[in-house]
């Protein structure tokens, strides 16, 4: 039964997140943390990091793996199934109508609306992880952390995955020295 849930979770954001594997995440978030309760926010959060730094579609990385957290081999599985089969299938039925259909303008004006509404839910999503980080760091460090990530990418030009070791390494770095320091007051 948990392979069918594991299935069922991504076919859905997978089949519901038009405009790319960018915008099925927070559709993904919404089946793994809010309906089915398999992990915590801050641990997708993690993940959603991590697979960004890896090479490949996101959407196939992030399912592979919580698939394989979820439920083993056939979790795994379920999941990329989950996620790659409403993408072929609606790729094939939305290439055939826009092939056909290609000189008339609501088929123009729904290509124009794909990238609004996907930067749309990436926002909703963007904020809902810093609103979830005062928790963790406090508004202060969120708002540092969130004007130097954009700095560096925007006016340096470096690239996000380089970006996003960096902070990890810190945060590695960091809980490791507030540890030694518990292990030292014991």
């Amino acid at each position: 039964m948990k392979s069918w849930d594991i299935f069922v979770a991504f076919f859905r954001s997978g089949m519901l997140g038009y405009g790319g594997g960018l915008s099925a995440i927070p559709l993904m978030k919404r089946e793994v943390v809010d309906i089915y309760k398999w992990m915590e926010e801050e641990e997708f959060s993690d993940i959603l990091a991590l697979a960004n730094t890896l090479p490949g579609p996101i959407n196939t990385k992030m399912s592979g793996y919580i698939g394989w957290r979820v439920g083993g081999f056939w979790g795994m599985m379920s999941a990329l199934v989950g996620t790659v089969l409403p993408t072929v299938v609606l790729l094939i039925i939305f290439l055939t109508v826009l092939h056909e259909y290609k000189d008339k303008p609501w088929v123009n004006g729904m290509s124009r609306a794909v990238i609004p509404i996907a930067g749309v839910m990436l926002g909703v999503l963007t904020w809902d992880f810093i609103k979830k980080s005062k928790n963790t760091m406090g508004w202060t460090m969120t708002v540092i952390l969130l004007v130097i990530s954009i700095v560096v990418m925007q006016v340096l030009g470096i690239h996000p995955a380089i970006l996003i070791v960096g902070l990890l390494v810190s945060a590695l770095l960091s809980k490791n020295k507030k540890e030694e320091k518990q292990v030292k007051a014991s």
